[in-house]
């Protein structure tokens, strides 16, 4: 075999569905309480005393990192001041939904629908006038609980080809290329594996819908095989 000649090519490959493997649906909505998903903030340092003997504050809370469109969401750290000062709140990259306490620290506030979305890099810091001392940066993500997103993964496998169609054998495998889409006549979606050791692909987190997939294989020359027969799967 001349493995430059594309005008050889490799034997089809079957392509079939792990039924097995498929998870279900799930939904992509999430809860606002404060258990519902742990905080990137953490308590704050030690107190620690300046050149001038004033010891800073120190700051601590879990924020809930997920709130829902037309719920109440509240969150207040804990603050002290070893000297016993005075403490104010600052806040950086408030949300637009939210007000905030400078009294209290209180990030509060009800996200509306049209305000869904990710809102990053949130700091709260507390200051006694001399020194302060801030939580770690969070992220609040507000989900419309009412209307979860429903998604699924789809797990395709195959066998890997042996031969070229004139029955010579098959020496330089070099992966696959999977096509796929929404219908059966226009798969217009496609992952390049460049890896011919790997005969599973795994898609996760798909919309709900119908899907159709196909798989061809290709050489290190560049000849590539017809595509394999379409299996489908529904999501949702």
């Amino acid at each position: 075999m001349t493995h430059g000649r594309r005008s050889q090519s490799i034997a089809t490959l079957t392509l079939f569905i792990a039924l097995g493997a498929l998870s279900g649906c799930k939904g992509g909505g999430s809860n606002a309480s404060a258990d519902s998903a742990e905080a990137t903030s953490a308590p704050g340092p030690g107190s620690t005393q300046d050149t001038n003997g004033n010891h800073a504050p120190t700051i601590s809370g879990s924020a809930p990192t997920t709130a829902a469109v037309n719920a109440a969401y509240s969150f207040a750290p804990t603050a002290n001041d070893a000297d016993g000062d005075q403490l104010t709140f600052q806040i950086a990259n408030k949300p637009s939904w939210a007000t905030f306490n400078t009294v209290s620290g209180q990030l509060s506030g009800t996200p509306t629908l049209a305000q869904a979305g990710v809102y990053p890099n949130i700091t709260i810091t507390a200051t006694d006038g001399k020194s302060s001392a801030a939580l770690p940066r969070f992220s609040i993500t507000v989900a419309n609980t009412s209307s979860p997103t429903v998604t699924g993964a789809a797990t395709l496998s195959w066998t890997a080809p042996t031969e070229n169609t004139d029955g010579s054998a098959l020496t330089d495998l070099a992966g696959y290329i999977i096509v796929y889409g929404q219908t059966s006549t226009a798969l217009d979606q496609s992952l390049r594996i460049e890896n011919p050791s790997i005969d599973t692909y795994v898609f996760q987190d798909l919309p709900a819908g119908k899907y159709y997939f196909s798989i061809k294989a290709y050489t290190q020359a560049g000849a590539e095989s017809a595509l394999s027969g379409t299996v489908s799967k529904n999501i949702g």
